[in-house]
């Protein structure tokens, strides 16, 4: 069933709004062997406090809030964590959420896991990399794939192409 903008924006208030009262997750980011790891004071010295509970501990930024959002530049975009490649500018579109969106992501780059928060079910997007939490993936996305990678900006780190 897809969504209609409106909703998605009622959506997104409720998320920024429980994650602004404390409502978020406070488990650590996806679990697993990941080829990056770092110790958790690594990680807060590492990225800002935002950044660190966004991929840490799977927070969601505020939407509207990333410049990454309004980005139009080809390159590509990689976790903030750990510095993968995780999506290519050519996948971005505008999905009027509030947060950078791609349609499909470079292969490999991220994994996937159930979440039941925030009294839903829907399916986290994590680097397979790092483990660090990006957002979510839904199937309200445009051609060719259907699907709306809606990921947190902070997450991400924008490379411009050369």
């Amino acid at each position: 069933m897809a969504l209609n903008r409106r909703q998605l924006l009622v959506n997104g208030s409720i998320l920024s709004l429980a994650a602004a009262l404390g409502l978020g997750r406070s488990a650590l980011a996806a679990e697993g062997d990941f080829p990056f790891t770092l110790t958790d004071a690594e990680w807060r010295e590492r990225l800002s406090p935002a950044a660190y509970q966004v991929l840490r501990h799977e927070d969601t930024e505020r939407p509207f809030t990333s410049a990454l959002n309004n980005e139009k530049r080809v390159g590509i975009f990689h976790c903030a964590g750990c510095d993968q490649a995780l999506f290519d500018s050519e996948t971005k579109y505008d999905s009027g959420t509030g947060w950078p969106s791609f349609w499909d992501f470079i292969p490999g780059a991220i994994g996937t896991k159930e979440d039941n928060s925030l009294w839903m079910t829907r399916i986290e997007v994590h680097c397979s990399n790092c483990g660090g939490h990006q957002g979510h993936v839904f199937e309200d996305g445009p051609p060719p794939t259907g699907l709306r990678y809606c990921i947190n900006g902070l997450a991400l780190r924008f490379e411009p192409a050369a």
